[in-house]
């Protein structure tokens, strides 16, 4: 027998997209930037990229589930405003319907079956709306600059603070510099608590206390330096893929 921990399985949502190699041009892929799967490995899991589908439903969500011992709902284009019944913004982004479908259902499943689920970015905004929760469709009208996102494509930096007993300050501490790129942020969150704020009030991560692991950020962590919110994710995965091996 091995002494090797198990390497938990790890899913991360992805896109559909039109991609171009060499002579194929605008072939619809499913895509999710490697940074993910990177830091998914490096943390000791095995990344599996998972698709979305606009048939996406709970049900077919739990069937994933089956095969997975953790969920990373990545970044991406901004969450549909009509499923949070809001008026679209003007700056609100062309909306991906299959990924919404396919996101909302596994943010409901994963709390039903407490599968260990890192929300980031996008994903945390789905957590928050698949949970009957609000978003702000353009954070800089209330902060007042760009920080959080400074320009296309172009990560921005800048502290926040944890809140104190909360799953993430055990893994971060009390403050952390953090890649950052969103306009929009998380309003209310029915279920999570507040985990960590900027300093200009935005809420920048919650969690769920009753999961056993139930965090998102609305930071890009795959996107920095930091390897503890994905070694923290495969820890509470390894310990869902231990238990389900151990019942056969």
């Amino acid at each position: 027998m091995s002494d090797r921990p198990v390497r938990p399985i790890i899913g991360i949502t992805a896109y559909v997209e039109p991609a171009t190699r060499g002579d194929w041009v605008d072939v619809p892929s499913t895509l999710v930037p490697h940074s993910y799967v990177r830091k998914v490995e490096e943390a000791g899991g095995i990344a599996l990229v998972v698709p979305p589908r606009l048939d996406g439903s709970e049900g077919l969500a739990r069937e994933v589930l089956e095969r997975l011992d953790g969920v990373v709902i990545a970044g991406g284009a901004d969450v549909a405003p009509e499923l949070y019944d809001a008026e679209r913004h003007p700056t609100v982004q062309a909306s991906r319907p299959d990924r919404d479908a396919t996101e909302v259902a596994l943010a409901r499943a994963t709390a039903e079956l407490d599968v260990p689920v890192l929300g980031i970015c996008r994903g945390m905004q789905v957590m928050a709306v698949a949970a009957g929760g609000s978003l702000e469709q353009h954070t800089p009208e209330r902060v007042g600059h760009d920080e959080h996102s400074p320009g296309p494509a172009t990560y921005g930096s800048h502290p926040v603070r944890t809140v104190a007993g909360t799953v993430l300050a055990d893994v971060l501490g009390p403050a952390v510099d953090v890649p950052s790129y969103h306009h929009q942020s998380v309003l209310s969150h029915p279920g999570y608590v507040a985990s960590a704020w900027a300093d200009d009030g935005t809420l920048e991560a919650m969690e769920d206390p009753s999961g056993s692991f139930r965090l998102a950020v609305q930071w890009h962590p795959e996107e920095g330096a930091d390897p503890r919110l994905f070694e923290a994710l495969v820890a509470a995965a390894r310990v869902r893929a231990e238990g389900r091996s151990a019942r056969g």
